[in-house]
């Protein structure tokens, strides 16, 4: 089992930066590819950025070079960097957590990001 908690969403203007960060908790965190997806209202959730154990990234197409994803495992974290925030970024944020042998798949519980003037 893991446990992820969320932090560092807000409310930030068009062109503003946010940095979210995710805590992990209960199993071996290295094991774990680990990834932040959104969810805007009436939509589905989509993959933005992952990184590997060994810290391979890869980003959705509309935030590669805004986003910058990061993770510690020493301390069991997780990071989303975000510049250059617009509009259609505002969704909520989730952590994930999965691993293909054995599999497992855990979220967390979202954190809200608002991008607006």
């Amino acid at each position: 089992q893991v446990q992820l908690v969320e932090s560092g969403g807000g409310l930030v203007q068009p062109g503003g930066s946010l940095k979210l960060s995710c805590a992990a908790s209960g199993s071996i965190f290295r094991r774990y590819t680990m990834g932040w997806y959104r969810q805007a209202t009436g939509k589905q959730r989509d993959m933005v950025a992952t990184i590997t154990n060994s810290g391979s990234t890869n980003y959705a197409a509309s935030v590669k070079g805004r986003f910058t994803v990061s993770r510690d495992n020493a301390k069991n974290t997780v990071h989303l960097q975000m510049n250059s925030l617009k509009p259609e970024d505002t969704a909520v944020y989730f952590c994930n957590a999965r691993s293909l042998s054995p599999f497992e798949n855990y979220w967390g519980q979202g954190t809200q990001v608002t991008v607006s003037s």
